[in-house]
């Protein structure tokens, strides 16, 4: 009787240990290092009191943040597998997660719409104003291209009939241009737009592209997400957890804490002037939506972009192992 009542306590703790291995219980390590990719601008702009924390040793665990001022940067990172998180724009998520054939998934949006149409002036107060207008534009085959033009789609425009778009290779270049008045009626993404209104007082806003999307899709503008190595997030998910939390304060922060927050990103180099960046977080939509939530709105984007032009996201639409904790 002793032989067998040792033996069924054998078998019922090996079980336990069984099960709470599974349950990524006690027995999940934590990673030594975190190395997290941002860029500057409103992609990067959540994470700057992430970035502070680290550097006073503050943070919850160990991150490598790398600042880049350009997506193909990141995207060198990510395809030769040296990074475990990344901030990127949306539709280069879907890009990495084809190229890499599903070894990056995406685990939040972080960033919904950015775009704005200004004008020196005050002809413009709906997108149905547009029609016979001259629009100088950035973004010529990428996210800002095709927003544009299923936004006046939407409204009964034809986008190569009813309007002229005229594109610039750089948002800097098209902002001297408007504060210069050479340009009059410009869609630009933030920080561009606080920078031209700063130095231009006659310049306005005259369309939230954000807001107009909503109207015309009765869906949310997704510019901006995080991506995860799908190694990572299935190693350790309690890390992805607690760097998600610490996330979500950071991007809190951003929203609630203005001028502390517009002083962490001009020290982080995720935008060059405090004082540009404190204009500009309102006009940012910084978010952090995960799970089931973060899923329509990141379908319905990268559908546009496919249908717009398939290579915009990778040649075809990522499939369900896409999203991470949407299960």
């Amino acid at each position: 009787m002793k032989k067998i009542t040792a033996i069924v306590l054998t078998v019922i703790l090996a079980l336990s240990a069984v099960v709470m291995t599974a349950c990524g219980t006690p027995a999940e390590e934590k990673p030594s290092e975190i190395r997290v990719l941002t860029l500057m601008g409103p992609t990067g702009m959540g994470m700057a009191k992430m970035i502070n924390d680290s550097k006073d040793n503050k943070a919850k665990q160990n991150y490598k943040f790398t600042v880049a001022s350009a997506p193909d940067q990141i995207s060198a990172e990510v395809i030769k597998g040296d990074f475990e998180i990344a901030a990127v724009p949306v539709n280069l998520a879907s890009v990495l997660y084809n190229k890499t054939e599903g070894k990056v998934k995406v685990a939040g949006v972080n960033t919904l719409g950015v775009l704005y149409v200004l004008e020196n002036g005050n002809t413009v107060n709906s997108v149905a104003d547009l029609k016979g207008k001259k629009i100088v534009a950035t973004g010529q085959g990428a996210n800002p291209e095709y927003t544009l033009r299923h936004i006046l789609s939407k409204n009964g425009i034809d986008p190569d009939k009813d309007v002229t778009i005229e594109y610039l290779a750089e948002h800097a270049e098209l902002a001297t241009q408007m504060v210069s008045g050479a340009v009059t009626l410009g869609m630009l993404p933030e920080p561009n737009v606080t920078s031209v209104m700063l130095n231009n007082k006659d310049v306005r806003i005259a369309l939230d592209l954000t807001k107009e999307w909503k109207n015309a899709t009765d869906s949310d503008l997704v510019q901006g997400c995080i991506i995860v190595s799908a190694e990572f997030a299935e190693k350790y998910p309690t890390a992805l957890k607690t760097f998600l939390e610490e996330y979500k304060a950071s991007v809190d922060f951003a929203n609630n804490s203005v001028d502390e927050a517009a002083q962490l990103i001009e020290a982080a180099g995720i935008v060059p002037k405090a004082a540009i960046a404190k204009k500009a977080l309102p006009n940012c939509n910084i978010v952090l939506i995960t799970g089931k939530e973060m899923k329509a709105p990141v379908e319905g984007m990268l559908k546009v972009l496919f249908d717009a032009n398939p290579k915009s996201v990778g040649g075809k639409l990522p499939d369900e192992a896409f999203y991470y904790g949407v299960k």
